[in-house]
């Protein structure tokens, strides 16, 4: 068993309390999933997007709760459970115990299931997880969108964690499409979009328009609309969006999921920061288009 390799793993985290432990295990058990998940045939048939896409390989600093992917091509008989069968006994070589929970609904587009784990932080040596009650189980969402919108850009990338594998990943472009497609859509607000959109921004990453405009015509208020997206269009409808949300709220929900170092930052969310952001989008696009 290789649980050392988990520890070790752990100790890197340098953790300061419980919240910080369980995130780090959260995200180290991601990472032997999707590793396990490369090792297979996955990746032949789907591609890695999200948010904790974009922490493992972009290095995004904050933690992320899912693993989002999308089919290269519509399938509508996709079995998710099927198709990450093989995970729970790739994971118990480091000390997981496994549960595949299926939430799909047949009728739904997106399938969902829980891989669920009680077994290994009792197996670390940790600090805070547990000190004052039960040790947590560890849940880790995965969603696969079955019927995904077209013109997604994709990339190989590499993982050396636990061990080496591929794993086939959204574009950089395409991943800041999705996540526009989220800030204009979403019919909650997620303060995690927001503060992904200041990184993407703050990165000068391009925005894949095929894939927004598709994206935008299949689901959302401008579903079945005939819809011509291009930055100014974009430009206007985000500044809009930055109207009316409520930015308490967001730093809220965002939060738990960064560093304490960053809580000052935090304090600067608003209407005038993210205008600002916005406009700044506006003129990186119109430089890259322009060239």
């Amino acid at each position: 068993m290789s649980v050392d390799i988990i520890q070790q793993r752990l100790e890197q985290y340098s953790c300061n309390n419980d919240l910080e432990e369980m995130q780090a295990m959260r995200e180290i058990s991601q990472e032997v999933a999707l590793a396990a998940l490369g090792r297979g045939d996955f990746f032949k048939t789907a591609v890695f997007q999200g948010g904790t896409c974009l922490r493992i390989f972009h290095g995004l600093n904050r933690f992320s709760e899912d693993l989002d992917f999308v089919l290269r091509d519509p399938d509508p008989d996709f079995s998710l459970t099927n198709a990450v069968s093989s995970i729970a006994a790739e994971m118990s070589a480091f000390g997981y115990s496994i549960e595949i929970l299926d939430r799909s609904k047949s009728e739904a587009a997106v399938k969902a299931l829980f891989l669920k784990d009680s077994s290994l932080g009792k197996l670390l040596n940790i600090s805070y997880v547990g000190k004052r009650g039960l040790i947590p189980e560890i849940r880790i969402k995965l969603e696969v969108d079955t019927n995904p919108p077209e013109g997604s850009g994709t990339e190989m990338r590499y993982l050396d964690f636990p061990f080496i594998s591929s794993v086939h990943i959204q574009d950089l472009p395409s991943l800041f499409s999705g996540k526009i497609h989220a800030l204009l859509c979403r019919e909650f607000v997620k303060g995690r979009d927001w503060y992904d959109f200041l990184w993407y921004t703050g990165m000068g990453i391009d925005v894949n328009f095929p894939l927004l405009e598709s994206s935008l015509i299949q689901t959302g208020p401008w579903k079945d609309h005939s819809v011509k997206v291009d930055s100014l269009w974009l430009n206007q409808h985000l500044q809009e969006k930055v109207e009316t949300i409520d930015w308490d709220h967001a730093c809220e929900d965002v939060r738990r999921f960064v560093p304490v170092g960053e809580y000052r930052s935090l304090e600067l969310w608003g209407r005038a920061l993210f205008r600002a952001q916005v406009d700044k989008l506006a003129r990186t696009l119109g430089e890259k288009r322009s060239h």
